[in-house]
């Protein structure tokens, strides 16, 4: 990264933030608005690294890149760059692409659980089957609406809490919870069991998330291979090898 910042003449900060991009157009452009910022391609996606004196500090961010499609990584010491650009491509990786109008950056920082809970999708895999077992004789749909009732009963504390969130009447709420007890037994009591519970749904809404992310996407596009950008301007912009 030092050797990097060398030869682009580049100041090195204290801590950077990896920004990756959906349209290679936009790299250039946003590069020349984006005071010090440097662009590339890693992982095949087009990508900026941005010094970031204030690692709290976003909105200005987010406003620059309002109208588009994007995703800001954490900020990170220089060290661990890679780390930011990793999770920024992640991320794009796993939204769904909004229309222009709609469009604005997404930040590593606010979904910071979710990638966690997929950075290795077997172990997602083994903790949804290991704790959702009892629902496995169930039908798709009795499964579906059972998940989602222990999920809104596990983030909201309680039946009414729960039925707003499923838009349902709290009867409808306690009567599938009264299913629930007797599929899972007394282990709904249980701290842990309830927090490994709601890892496991959670888990498991995402991997059905990522799949319909990549059956939108066509097969030919789905394994892209990292390609690196010859820098225009030393001065102002360097490759970016993996961040």
């Amino acid at each position: 990264m030092a050797e990097l910042a060398e030869a682009a003449r580049w100041p090195l900060p204290d801590f950077v933030r990896a920004i990756a991009l959906a349209s290679p157009g936009e790299a250039q452009q946003l590069a020349a608005g984006l005071d010090g910022a440097l662009s590339g391609m890693a992982g095949g996606r087009p990508c900026l690294l941005l010094p970031t004196p204030d690692p709290e500090a976003r909105t200005v961010l987010a406003n620059t890149l309002r109208g588009r499609f994007a995703a800001v990584g954490h900020p990170v010491p220089p060290r661990d760059t890679v780390s930011s650009q990793r999770w920024a491509v992640r991320l794009l990786d796993l939204i769904p692409a909004p229309s222009t109008p709609e469009a604005r950056a997404v930040f590593v920082d606010d979904h910071l659980s979710s990638l966690m809970l997929l950075q290795d999708e077997h172990l997602a895999h083994a903790l949804a089957a290991r704790w959702l077992r009892p629902l496995a004789d169930l039908t798709p749909r009795q499964s579906e609406r059972l998940e989602d009732t222990l999920l809104a009963w596990l983030e909201g504390g309680g039946a009414p809490e729960a039925a707003k969130a499923l838009s349902v009447h709290p009867q409808t709420v306690r009567y599938r919870m009264r299913q629930l007890e007797k599929l899972f037994g007394p282990d709904l009591r249980d701290p842990r069991t309830r927090f490994e519970l709601e890892m496991a749904l959670h888990s498991r809404r995402l991997m059905a998330h990522v799949r319909r992310q990549q059956s939108r996407i066509p097969r030919r596009t789905r394994h892209v291979t990292a390609e690196f950008q010859p820098p225009q301007d030393a001065a102002r912009t360097a490759r970016v090898n993996g961040l």
